[in-house]
């Protein structure tokens, strides 16, 4: 191999509350979308990189494991790591360029896990803001999280998870999200070191971040009923699960397997993380208990606004038992890192007169009625369909990794924007097919695009 290529376009700031990985993938994820790093640059070695970087190689080999996995780098056997992936306006010569008309810089979103931002009713959204910019600045950090917060999360648990936790106390702590609060969990629980299982194909950023922490992260197989209790090793200190809807594949874990995995998780002393990412997103099937309310002991659970109004509030909440959380508030007083207090009043006020429980049950009512629409589609034209129970996501199974990849590239021809399975695992991959979200489209764009998506998912299927 010849001598590593000069470092590409980062800095890394040591003093940010944000890991040191997620700097460095974020860091060159914008340089290869903005041009500065181009389709066909070879990186350096994650060895190189990090002496250059003077960081662990554990931060640079975490972060290319994620970049590979979202398809923004690949390696290729006896030459090293290469950027994959051009800007936009910047196609090389072997990437099917889209055809004339279609949205070459703007695709139309359907990749999971995008909310239906557009259903956010504007003038009660303008009405919390204000609200919540009228509020005096604080003297002292809330490390927990406001107590107001705590008690709108408290009563929006019991009403939409049929969780009951109290929101005085600190069972309920405030996170900046998911992937945030599984960084402190990997960092003031669990420790470098401990070894974590996780569903592949499952949520990355979630294990870049336990890498990130210097956690041993161990892929366990899911199946079309999600996370599979026997896949999980001995040793584990700990188990990352999403069991209402599970990411990517949306199985829903039956109600005897959420036992069985509770149960081992006492009996072999190791704690569950529950990512409840879109639970609220529950269409015509009865609602499971949560883990949470079978085994608070043993389980902690995390939430988030992301999916049902919009990731950049940067809210969301764990409930845990009480050692974790407090570990949790030690690491925060130790660190100096905690959730942002904007968001957290922001939804104060949008909960306050209602409009939260509003803007739910529009969600719901809108999102059932483009799941039915995108599911009778599929079936009808003959397609096997995973993860309509649940969720603002549907997945239809492919043959192979060349078929999706075929999809998706067609698909861009004439402005689609889809996402695979093949970058949600860490491993081999497992499962192919299509991943389609249906909330961040809007329902006329589901409709023109839908027709053209069966035409090509028949086309791969023949090949």
């Amino acid at each position: 191999m010849s001598a590593d290529p000069p470092a590409p376009p980062v800095t890394l700031d040591r003093e940010s509350e944000t890991p040191l990985a997620v700097q460095l993938a974020d860091a060159l994820r914008s340089a290869a979308a903005d041009g500065r790093l181009r389709s066909g640059d070879r990186l350096p070695s994650t060895r190189a990189l990090a002496t250059r970087l003077n960081v662990s190689r554990t931060v640079t080999s975490a972060a290319y494991e994620q970049l590979h996995a979202e398809g923004w780098i690949a390696g290729k056997h006896g030459s090293g790591t290469y950027i994959t992936t051009a800007p936009p306006g910047s196609l090389p010569e072997s990437t099917p360029r889209p055809k004339r008309g279609a949205a070459a810089q703007t695709l139309i979103d359907f990749t999971p896990g995008t909310p239906w931002a557009g259903g956010i009713d504007r003038a009660a959204w303008r009405r919390a803001w204000r609200a919540a910019a009228d509020a005096p600045p604080l003297m002292r950090p809330e490390r927990a999280g406001l107590p107001e917060y705590r008690e709108v999360i408290a009563e929006h648990l019991l009403r939409h998870r049929g969780l009951r936790v109290g929101g005085e106390d600190e069972t309920v702590l405030a996170t900046s999200g998911t992937s945030s609060a599984v960084s402190e969990l990997a960092f003031a629980v669990l420790g470098p070191g401990a070894t974590v299982a996780i569903e592949e194909p499952g949520y990355q950023r979630a294990a870049a971040a336990m890498t990130a922490a210097g956690l041993n992260v161990i892929q366990a197989p899911v199946d079309v009923e999600g996370f599979r209790v026997d896949s999980v090793p001995a040793g584990v200190k700990a188990v990352y699960c999403s069991p209402a809807h599970q990411y990517p594949l949306g199985g829903r874990m039956p109600a005897g397997r959420r036992v069985e995995l509770v149960e081992r998780a006492r009996r072999d002393g190791f704690l569950v993380i529950e990512d409840d990412y879109d639970g609220e997103l529950r269409y015509d099937v009865a609602p499971l208990p949560l883990l949470a309310a079978l085994a608070p002991d043993v389980v902690v659970h995390l939430g988030t606004t992301s999916k049902i109004l919009t990731p950049t509030l940067g809210t969301g909440w764990m409930v845990a038992p009480p050692a974790v959380v407090s570990a949790i508030l030690e690491f925060r007083d130790r660190t100096g890192i905690g959730p942002a207090i904007a968001g957290q009043r922001v939804l104060i006020e949008y909960a306050r007169n209602g409009d939260l429980g509003r803007h739910l049950r529009r969600l719901r009512r809108e999102l059932s009625e483009r799941r039915w629409l995108v599911v009778d589609a599929l079936r009808e034209a003959g397609f096997e369909v995973l993860g309509d129970d649940a969720g603002a996501h549907v997945v239809i199974p492919l043959s192979s990794a060349r078929a999706e990849r075929d999809v998706r590239v067609k698909a861009e021809e004439f402005g689609a924007r889809i996402d695979g399975l093949t970058r949600h695992h860490a491993g081999r991959p497992r499962w192919h097919g299509i991943a389609l979200g249906y909330a961040a489209c809007s329902r006329d764009e589901l409709n023109s695009v839908l027709p053209q998506l069966i035409d090509l998912l028949k086309q791969a299927d023949r090949a």
